[in-house]
């Protein structure tokens, strides 16, 4: 594996402290102290904490992004799809993290003009993605939801979001996984015998 570059090192952190912290929850100061640099150089890479915000969801985006690609790649039934989904988030909650997107909406109206239309931009992607996928499980026979698809893959997202909101808020991971478990249980159509 490769040595990461310092903005990369910078931006691990970050997102780290984002995810454990908030946006706002955090400073150059500590993540100085963390990457073992001043804070002279840390500006250096990242001017501002908003371009260090905004670096930071590109990153995230296209990350999350190459996630979908890689579950529309190599899973063909709808349910599994959803299911590997789900999964995305159960992974960064194992690490006691939140979704990045989802700290950073809690935070929404503090956030510089970039970082908000970055945040909506994520949930945009990730909710017409969900939309795919259920269109592809209703032509499958394998899903059912009410009302049009935009609404049921909106809250699907909101729902993961939340589940893992509170499970984190518990400390109780089984939390999110039973919320998960019973979304995509509703959402699977009754198999015919």
């Amino acid at each position: 594996m490769a040595t990461p570059t310092t903005p990369d090192r910078i931006l691990n952190v970050a997102e780290r402290l984002a995810q454990t912290q908030g946006f706002n929850g955090f400073s150059y100061a500590d993540i100085a102290k963390e990457v073992r640099m001043t804070k002279a150089s840390l500006h250096y890479h990242f001017p501002s904490k908003a371009d260090l915000g905004r670096r930071l969801l590109e990153r995230y985006t296209a990350a999350f992004a190459a996630a979908l690609h890689d579950i529309d790649a190599t899973t063909e039934r709808a349910a599994d799809k959803l299911e590997r989904y789900a999964a995305l988030y159960r992974s960064v909650l194992a690490k006691n993290r939140m979704c990045l997107c989802g700290m950073l909406a809690s935070e929404f109206t503090t956030l510089p003009k970039a970082m908000r239309e970055g945040v909506v931009a994520f949930f945009v992607a990730n909710e017409a993605w969900v939309a795919k996928v259920l269109d592809e499980g209703l032509a499958q026979g394998a899903l059912r939801f009410t009302g049009p698809t935009p609404e049921a893959a909106a809250r699907l997202v909101a729902s993961l979001e939340g589940a893992m909101m509170l499970a984190r808020s518990f400390g109780d991971p089984v939390r999110f996984e039973a919320a998960a478990r019973t979304l995509l249980t509703e959402l699977a159509a009754p198999t015919t015998q």
